[in-house]
């Protein structure tokens, strides 16, 4: 890849600075590997007052004047510095927008902040102007990577430029679409020649998702099974149509982990350190200390007993509702014992907590998300769930894999591409890394879960299966070169 190739990646979140789910992990992985492969890379997020405090230092870049909900913004644009950035790292700082506590997306209350239409419009404009240089910088991007709806009104702003430079649009997740009025589309000053059925316009309102997906030069999803589910009824949330139109630009390509933050022989959360080759005892002390942090017995028989962890959004889409049905199945009629770390769905979560009140020395749950107690339940469990009804890459399937938990999954997108099922003919090729179920019943995920618990008790297959699974790489240079040929123009 020549050093000319400069790409502005746009998203709403990046770990560590931010993160509500895979897209965070994906907008600080993918630009590193990028960077690391020879391109000339910028990432660009919104100046939240949680990012804005993770900064090292913070340098004035210059300010733009950018059109809103019929209001102008005065925009600051900001360079930060951070550690684990080895690249320069742009923010679009509105105060009136921006400087809020809690989640980018959502208020304290679980609902949408009111002015997200504005808020992302205004990011995405402001993206496109540090696209072209608008602040004289000496850096002209010739490729914008946009990912998600919260930057889908990116592709058709550039084609509104007389030279635009190439729009990539990333689906992390068709569920979430951007949808807003008809009022706020006309307040934003849009467009008028995109409310057509073939552009955002979308039921009476228009979604900045189908935006990204109408206007970009080239659409990527975040694994081959998914670019092909969302051309379907089931997956499609509406817009399967336009997605078939677009079937000609649209590629799936598996998104990668960042092998060196999840890397079992390293890993600063863990208590003892493990490779494919050598996973004891380190593995066993890491699952006597999840014990431990989560006040379970600890002796020699509990050490025996396994333990099934789950990491996890708790909503309907990850199917906690699938596994509130199962427990009192695997209670009752088995010895394993369960750690939940999650939030979402008061109810979900107000289920789980009973189970852990009726049930102390068998269920834990934490409601929340802690990155080192993530960490520590895909080391010390022994098995991992992971039933999504949709699941459009999944990340935590990976992590387990490389840390000899093997995963328990719905047959589903990235799911189907990266976990492959413990049969006896799979076993013998080598290949086979998790359990797999087809039906979506508490019935299947339970008859998957025997499945995992007969080979439990087969210490040498098991060990097989273990090792199998920490011996495939899902780092990100296979992922990012396809990406590259994506750039480049190379199909």
């Amino acid at each position: 890849m020549p050093t000319s190739t400069r790409v502005l990646f746009a998203a709403s979140e990046a770990y560590p600075l931010i993160k509500t789910g895979g897209l965070g992990d994906v907008a600080y992985s993918l630009p590193h590997a990028l960077h690391k492969a020879g391109v000339d890379v910028r990432l660009i997020l919104p100046a939240y007052r949680k990012v804005l405090m993770h900064a090292e230092s913070i340098r004035i870049l210059g300010w733009l004047d950018v059109r809103g909900s019929k209001r102008t913004h005065s925009v600051r644009v900001l360079e930060i510095k951070h550690p684990q950035f080895t690249f320069p790292l742009w923010l679009v700082d509105s105060a009136s927008l921006f400087d809020r506590p809690g989640n980018p997306y959502l208020q304290a209350d679980g609902e949408d902040w009111a002015d997200n239409a504005e808020r992302f419009t205004v990011f995405s404009r402001a993206v496109v102007e540090m696209a072209g240089d608008a602040l004289g910088l000496g850096w002209r991007a010739n490729v914008v990577h946009a990912n998600d709806w919260q930057t889908g009104l990116i592709p058709g702003l550039l084609k509104e430029l007389p030279h635009p430079p190439k729009s990539i649009f990333t689906i992390h997740n068709m569920a979430y679409g951007g949808h807003f009025s008809l009022h706020d589309f006309n307040r934003l000053a849009l467009p008028r020649q995109w409310w057509t059925t073939d552009g955002v316009e979308f039921y009476g309102g228009f979604s900045m998702l189908k935006a990204g997906i109408v206007y970009a030069d080239e659409v990527t999803t975040v694994s081959p099974t998914y670019a092909r589910e969302i051309c379907t009824p089931e997956f499609g949330y509406g817009l399967q149509g336009v997605l078939q139109v677009a079937q000609h630009k649209l590629h799936g390509i598996l998104n990668g982990i960042d092998e060196s933050v999840w890397d079992p022989a390293s890993d600063s959360y863990l208590t003892a350190h493990y490779t494919a080759t050598r996973r004891q005892p380190g593995k066993a002390l890491n699952k006597q200390a999840l014990l431990k942090r989560f006040h379970l017995s600890d002796d020699e028989a509990a050490m025996h007993t396994p333990v099934i962890g789950m990491v996890s959004r708790l909503v309907e889409q990850k199917g906690i509702d699938l596994v509130l049905a199962a427990l009192p199945q695997w209670l009752a009629h088995t010895a394993m014992r369960f750690v939940f770390v999650g939030s979402g769905d008061a109810r979900y979560e107000a289920q789980l907590h009973e189970f852990a009140v009726s049930h102390p020395n068998r269920v834990a749950v934490f409601i929340g998300y802690d990155e080192g107690m993530a960490h520590l339940v895909e080391a010390g469990a022994d098995m991992f769930l992971m039933p999504s009804r949709f699941e459009p890459c999944g990340l935590n399937q990976m992590y387990s894999l490389r840390y000899g938990t093997p995963p328990i999954v719905y047959r589903t997108g990235g799911l189907a591409d990266t976990v492959v099922d413990v049969t006896p003919l799979h076993l013998e090729h080598g290949t086979a890394n998790g359990f797999v179920f087809d039906e979506l019943t508490p019935a299947a995920l339970i008859a998957a879960v025997e499945r995992a618990l007969v080979y439990y008790l087969q210490p040498k297959v098991w060990q097989s299966i273990l090792r199998i699974g920490m011996h495939h790489s899902f780092g990100w240079e296979h992922s990012a070169q396809a990406y590259l040929s994506l750039y480049k123009g190379v199909q």
